[in-house]
C-alpha cells in the first residue's frame, strides 16, 4: 500500500522530518483501510460530492492543495522572511491530511461514491482530526485539519492553517 500511495501522491516525500512523514503516511493508510479503500481508488474518487460531475479526483485535489500551499509558503518566505513564522513540514502534513476524513465520510454504493453512515454523522474535518490525533500527529497538524473548512470559521487559524484554508478553496472554487 505504501509504495502505491507514494507513487500516486509523491508529495509525502516533501516532508523532511522522517517521524512526521511516517505518521502522516500511517494516518492516510489507516483512513484508506478504515474506509475500505485502496490507494488506486484515489484516482477516481471525487474530491467533493458537491459538484456532479466532480472535475477532479481526490488524489489530484490533495496534490493540488500541497502544491498551492508550497507556492504560497515560498512566496511568503521570499517576501517576508522570518517575520511570519511558518513551518514547512507542518504545512505539508496538514495539506496532505486536510481531507483524510473524507475516506471515512465517503462510501461506495452501487458503483457510485456517496456519503457513508459516518459521513452523515461527522464531517471530514472532525473525523480527520480524530485520525491525526490517533496517529500522534502534532497539534498544529490537527489544527489545520480541524479548521480548514467551515468548521474553522470563528477560530483563529495558525499561519499554516490560513495558507491551507485558502489553497483548499482555491482548488475548489476555481471549478465553479
Amino acid at each position: 500500500m505504501r509504495d502505491q500511495l507514494l507513487q500516486l501522491i509523491p508529495e509525502f516525500l516533501e516532508i523532511q522530518d522522517p517521524d512526521l512523514r511516517e505518521r502522516t503516511l500511517a494516518c492516510f493508510e489507516d483512513a484508506l483501510q478504515r474506509g475500505g479503500w485502496v490507494p488506486d481508488d484515489l484516482r477516481t474518487m471525487p474530491f467533493t460530492l458537491l459538484l456532479d460531475p466532480c472535475p477532479a479526483s481526490m488524489a489530484e485535489h490533495v496534490r493540488g492543495n500541497v502544491l498551492v500551499s508550497l507556492g504560497a509558503f515560498d512566496a511568503m518566505k521570499k517576501i517576508y522572511g522570518d517575520r511570519i513564522p511558518l513551518n514547512r513540514d507542518i504545512l505539508v502534513s496538514g495539506a496532505l491530511l486536510h481531507d483524510v476524513g473524507k475516506l471515512l465520510e465517503y462510501a461506495r454504493k452501487d458503483g457510485k461514491v456517496v456519503k457513508s453512515r459516518n459521513g452523515k454523522l461527522l464531517r471530514h474535518p472532525m473525523s480527520g482530526t480524530a485520525l491525526a490525533f490517533h496517529h500522534g500527529l502534532p497539534e498544529e497538524v490537527q489544527h489545520i485539519i480541524a479548521v480548514h473548512a467551515k468548521e474553522g470559521e470563528g477560530f483563529k487559524r495558525t499561519p499554516e492553517a490560513v495558507i491551507l484554508h485558502h489553497a483548499d478553496f482555491t482548488n475548489f472554487e476555481t471549478f465553479h
